[in-house]
């Protein structure tokens, strides 16, 4: 599975979360629809940081992670991102809401 491919996983796996697991998603519900938006991109964004940050440290290849520490990984890191934010969105746009 390429990096691109769970990137799209993790942010819609991130979004059902959100909608369907009872407390995080009691929580969640009552909060306004940009800041949720952008409280599911800052944790996208971290969770991004945190896979290059594994990379540069040297862990990343001892727990599988194929991100290299240098510019051209940086870019797909951010490809990646994009991808998991478009993903993350889309779902939430279709799932069921408690307003």
């Amino acid at each position: 599975m390429s990096a691109d491919v769970l990137s799209l996983i993790a942010g819609a796996v991130l979004s059902l979360a959100f909608s369907y697991i009872p407390g995080l998603k009691d929580k969640f519900a009552p909060l306004a629809p940009e800041k949720k938006r952008l409280i599911m991109l800052g944790l996208l964004v971290v969770a991004a940081g945190a896979v290059y940050g594994l990379s540069c440290a040297g862990w990343g290849a001892a727990w599988g992670i194929a991100v290299v520490c240098d510019q051209a990984g940086a870019q797909a890191l951010v490809t990646s991102l994009i991808l998991a934010i478009a993903a993350n969105q889309g779902v939430y746009s279709i799932t069921p809401t408690n307003r």
